[in-house]
């Protein structure tokens, strides 16, 4: 008991009291270590507004951004088999995957969607890394398939974000299968005169660079990404050499010739959309002569 308790009426004591404060309010840079309001992250596509540091954005927020008016129809994706493995480490496999599926609301790692940018159809992928890391398995390869063959089917440009941290390890070999899976899915698009076009994201490492991810028309990759194979300290750990600065980020990597271009995450679907009219053929309107300013009476 205290005076605030004795003496200070009820509707005044709610107010010195403490107040709930909802969680995940700010967020920290990973880079800076800048604390930013969540809702200024969310409407800037998650870029740090002051550092231009790109964080990692859901595969649902990526579409709504990506998609003209944020509209677009997510492809019903077919059912794989769940944990033949019966793998089991700390946890059940089925066990992690059940949780994984309640904090994103995905099935798996992997969502695919038809819709527009800039009025141009096409076919759209986005690994989403909160996915157990965005990580290749069963689903997320049948997926890939599916993405390919929908682009087939409505002769669209298949359009991938990758963001991976690799092939699934509870899934073993079966996750390594994938590999040739989703590169003879990209032969299918490009033996149909499709264009097929990356957009490498942070991280996108492991066997997703060793297939799909670095097998696109045109890789774009947006600023500051990691992208590359192994680690560099498993490189340099092997190569007994210290590394250069920057290595795998996206400047790098298009400074040496793996990736095209680098592109800021406001600039992606303006990008995307100008290469898609070229690659194909979309014919441009011819631009109108001026007319001539009417004479003064």
């Amino acid at each position: 008991m205290n005076w605030i308790t004795n003496y200070v009426r009820p509707k005044l004591t709610s107010l010195l009291g403490p107040r709930e404060v909802p969680e995940n309010l700010w967020i920290k840079c990973p880079e800076t270590g800048e604390m930013v309001f969540r809702k200024d992250l969310e409407a800037n596509q998650w870029v740090v507004p002051s550092s231009g540091v790109h964080m990692k954005i859901s595969a649902r927020e990526r579409l709504q951004a990506f998609f003209d008016d944020a509209a677009f129809d997510t492809v019903e994706l077919p059912k794989v088999p769940v944990d033949p493995l019966k793998f089991r480490d700390s946890k059940r496999y089925t066990d992690r995957l059940k949780e994984y599926r309640s904090k994103t609301g995905l099935e798996d790692s992997v969502l695919v969607a038809t819709g527009t940018i800039e009025s141009q159809p096409i076919v759209a992928a986005v690994q989403d890394f909160a996915f157990m890391g965005g990580s290749l398995g069963m689903a997320a390869g049948e997926a890939i398939v599916t993405a390919a063959q929908k682009a087939v089917d409505l002769h669209r440009p298949l359009v991938l974000f990758a963001g991976s941290g690799g092939a699934r390890m509870q899934e073993g070999i079966l996750s390594l299968m994938q590999l040739p899976r989703t590169t003879v899915a990209v032969d299918m698009v490009k033996d149909a005169g499709l264009p097929y076009i990356v957009v490498l994201t942070n991280p996108t490492t492991g066997g997703v660079t060793a297939s799909y991810a670095m097998l696109g028309d045109v890789h774009i990759a947006e600023p500051g990404a990691l992208i590359g194979f192994a680690g560099a300290r498993v490189i340099e750990q092997t190569i007994r050499e210290k590394l250069p600065e920057g290595f795998q980020r996206s400047e790098y990597l298009m400074e040496h010739g793996m990736v095209d271009m680098v592109v800021h995450r406001h600039d992606l679907k303006p990008t995307i959309a100008r290469l898609l009219k070229i690659l194909m053929h979309v014919p441009v309107a011819p631009a109108q002569a001026a007319l001539p300013a009417p004479e003064a009476a």
